[in-house]
């Protein structure tokens, strides 16, 4: 039993020691293609781990990817890289060669014509230069120059477009400017004749009558004040011999009024609209017979009416114009009226040959106003583009361009001696330009409001008149331009003038539907 129990224990004792790890089973490492090896399995009848079965399974699993025979060449990516970075080369060696101005100005000037933003934020002088030579690599120093022919081509259009053309005009506007010619040199000499006789008179004398001049035009006052309709009166005109007033209304209506006592003599009925101006005829009252054309009218609906005293019944209606006709004058001759039209254009009309002579443009907008001067040489436009115009009759030119206004010109005036040029603004100012300097001499802050109308005493033009949307009408000296006299009485605004040609009488009209006298006391 002793030596039973030893062995059992030297056995158990035992058993510890003959415990050895098991034998890790080597993977078997094959040299070759897995592929032949699977071949000769399924050769064998073996159905090995790539057997069809196997195959489509993993297959749907997405384990297997069996690829479509495209093959990506390294070689071909690697040279497009190298192509890129020798490109990137080069174009750095360009910009190192290309030569940029170290003028600031010119450089942003250079980025503008390339179309470039002129400078980024937070960047320098200095930087800019550097993209400019960067963008120049890239686009070519051609771009620059291609920028800069286009530009000359583009001013040289632009100068091109702004330059004066002309185009052959009928042989009746040949005869009608030497016509004018004709007309305009023997009053021309006459009034420097009548400037000289002037000078002569001692400078004591020609003081004393200006102050007597301005002391009777302070003592202006209102002496009459008539309704003249039911809308608001438009325009007022005297007659040549001072004795009747035209009123011209937004009803359609004109009328025609006695002076001073302000009277109704006439109803003129014809057009269907607001009625922008009526004018007489130089000669009426004076040397025309009433049967004859005494007066001129236009409306806003292109209409333009001529109107005898006998009757009140348009005797005739110039067609042509479209659009809105704002203003109408006569010739000092008599012989031709001129229109203004919101077609950009004025024309002039030849009533003895009873035709259009003239279609005149030169506006970039409509043109509103319009005056001759005193010998009937030029003509002088105020556009709503707020440039005015002097036109020399006789030859058909431009001879002056008033640019100064900020904002439309609705009045222009010539002043008696011949020189000088008023001309009234939506700006509130009215300006004095001296046609023998070429410029604006003077400008006057005449209103608080837009001024409607500019008018010279028309005998020797010793003062100037003004009228304005703020309710007002004002006289000025000439020359000087200081304030003489406030007209103050309508309660609206101030839409048409008039001095009588005696200069005794002014006349003004309004939106408040009055028109009134004023005289000096």
């Amino acid at each position: 039993m002793a030596s039973s129990r030893a062995s059992s224990t030297a056995t158990k004792t035992k058993a510890p020691d003959d415990l050895v790890a098991p034998v890790v089973k080597k993977p078997h490492i094959y040299y070759g293609s897995l592929e032949e090896k699977e071949r000769e399995r399924l050769a064998k009848g073996e159905s090995g781990i790539l057997g069809k079965e196997g195959l489509k399974a993993g297959i749907e699993a997405g384990n297997i990817n069996i690829t479509s025979g495209e093959v990506f060449e390294i070689e071909e990516h690697i040279s497009e890289r190298q192509a890129e970075v020798l490109a990137e080369f080069e174009r750095r060696k360009r910009a190192r060669q290309i030569n940029v101005s170290t003028d600031d100005s010119e450089v942003k000037a250079c980025l503008r014509a390339l179309g470039e933003p002129i400078t980024l934020f937070g960047e320098g002088p200095a930087e800019r230069r550097e993209r400019l030579r960067n963008i120049l690599s890239v686009v070519g120093t051609d771009a620059l120059k291609k920028t800069k022919k286009d530009d000359e081509k583009s001013k040289k259009s632009k100068e091109e477009y702004q330059q004066t053309w002309y185009h052959e005009g009928p042989n009746s506007l040949k005869v009608a400017r030497l016509w004018i010619a004709n007309y305009s040199l023997p009053r021309a000499m006459k009034r420097l004749e009548e400037a000289r006789l002037h000078k002569e008179i001692p400078e004591t004398t020609r003081t004393s009558q200006m102050q007597e001049l301005h002391k009777s035009l302070r003592s202006l006052n209102n002496f009459c004040s008539q309704i003249g309709d039911d809308r608001p009166i438009s325009y007022c005109h005297f007659s040549p011999n001072s004795k009747m007033l035209a009123t011209a209304c937004w009803s359609g209506l004109c009328k025609l009024w006695s002076v001073p006592d302000c009277n109704l003599l006439h109803t003129l009925r014809g057009h269907n609209t607001n009625v922008g101006a009526i004018v007489f005829h130089p000669k009426s009252t004076v040397s025309l017979d009433q049967k004859d054309v005494n007066l001129a009218s236009c409306a806003a609906d292109g209409s333009v009416k001529l109107w005898s005293l006998d009757s009140d019944e348009p005797v005739a209606d110039i067609e042509g114009h479209t659009v809105r006709v704002a203003r109408v004058m006569w010739h000092p001759s008599g012989r031709f009226l001129g229109t203004t039209c919101y077609d950009r254009s004025w024309r002039l009309w030849d009533l003895e040959a009873q035709e259009e002579i003239l279609h005149q443009e030169g506006h970039s907008m409509g043109v509103y106003d319009i005056a001759f001067h005193q010998d009937g040489s030029l003509a002088g436009t105020g556009g709503l583009d707020a440039f005015g115009r002097v036109w020399d009759l006789r030859t058909g030119r431009c001879i002056m361009f008033l640019e100064g206004h900020l904002k439309e010109i609705y009045g222009i005036s010539f002043s008696p001696n011949g020189y000088h040029v008023a001309t009234g603004s939506g700006d509130n100012t009215c300006k004095v330009w001296d046609l023998r300097q070429r410029r604006c001499i003077y400008t006057i802050p005449a209103h608080q409001n837009l001024v409607t109308g500019v008018k010279f005493e028309p005998i020797q033009g010793n003062f100037l008149l003004t009228g304005a949307y703020d309710n007002t009408a004002k006289i000025w000296t000439h020359p000087g331009w200081s304030p003489l006299k406030t007209l103050a009485g309508h309660e609206g605004k101030v839409m048409g003038l008039d001095i009588s040609s005696d200069g005794q009488l002014i006349a003004t009209c309004s939106y408040d539907r009055t028109f009134k006298l004023w005289m000096a006391e």
